[in-house]
């Protein structure tokens, strides 16, 4: 048994859907989530930026005497993990190889979508992972910038006009291919489940990036021997590189909870962003 708690991380409050995941398959589990929402979106960052930005949020959670990190951000997941990886001795998880595992085991047809931000789909690793597996998939990318933002605002509801038309609009080209199954390769995402779905239609599997990254990090913990007690009821901290009062309003819409009491704000910048010696 391992009493550490893990480490989870995002550009904001996306990898909460991850958290919310990780409580229901992981409910003896110490929790430390920090989201950099004083520079989110990641999305749109150069590599070089993302990189830094990655280097210092496993820094931070260095802190903590974890037992893993889970990276609950596509974009970073697909643009930095194997370089934290590398530079760090700790077992780290994205969210890329669960999600493209299961778009792979869900679709009946290989027809399969992908959408992300600006960096995920530039890096085309969502579209690797899957034809590593299932190399006649045909696949179709698309990114969708708007949807963090208007997933940060709360603006997630059926029946609010902006984020439908937005939706729309991404999303055409995607269910004009035929897809039968896609990958919501963003954390933040699955709070536009039901817009999504209706846009796409029922008959199209919605692969939910964060409940994979959840469920391999419950394999890799029961592996490794390294999972805490199930029975008691794990304890989970926030923290985030803004106002730690604005964290706490928003994050009920994605934890289902009030957390009020267990947000602290960090200065994320004065932690080493440079390539480890």
């Amino acid at each position: 048994m391992d009493t550490r708690p893990i480490g989870v991380f995002d550009s904001g409050m996306g990898g909460l859907t991850a958290v919310r995941q990780m409580f229901r398959l992981l409910p003896g589990e110490d929790i430390v989530y920090f989201g950099d929402t004083g520079r989110v979106p990641y999305g749109g960052r150069s590599a070089e930026t993302i990189v830094r930005y990655a280097r210092q949020d496993v820094a931070f959670l260095l802190g903590f005497d974890l037992k893993a990190i889970v990276i609950a951000c596509g974009t970073v997941s697909t643009t930095a993990l194997d370089v934290l990886k590398r530079e760090n001795a700790i077992p780290i998880l994205g969210v890329v190889q669960p999600a493209a595992k299961a778009a792979v085991r869900a679709s009946k047809t290989g027809g399969i979508g992908v959408i992300g931000t600006k960096a995920t789909i530039r890096s085309g690793a969502y579209e690797a992972a899957i034809r590593a597996i299932q190399p006649e998939a045909k696949l179709t990318a698309k990114a969708c910038p708007l949807l963090v933002p208007l997933v940060e605002d709360g603006r997630v509801k059926r029946g609010d006009p902006v984020t439908e038309r937005v939706v729309e609009e991404y999303l055409s080209p995607v269910r004009a291919a035929g897809v039968d199954t896609l990958v919501l390769g963003c954390t933040h995402y699955p709070l536009l489940r039901d817009v999504i779905s209706d846009y796409m239609g029922a008959q199209v599997a919605l692969i939910d990036t964060g409940e994979e990254a959840a469920r391999a990090a419950a394999a890799l913990l029961g592996e490794g021997d390294m999972l805490n007690d199930p029975a008691r009821e794990g304890e989970r901290r926030y923290y985030a590189s803004d106002s730690a009062e604005d964290f706490a309003a928003t994050a009920s819409l994605f934890l289902g909870s009030d957390i009020t009491d267990c947000v602290e704000r960090v200065a994320i910048e004065t932690y080493p962003s440079e390539e480890k010696a």
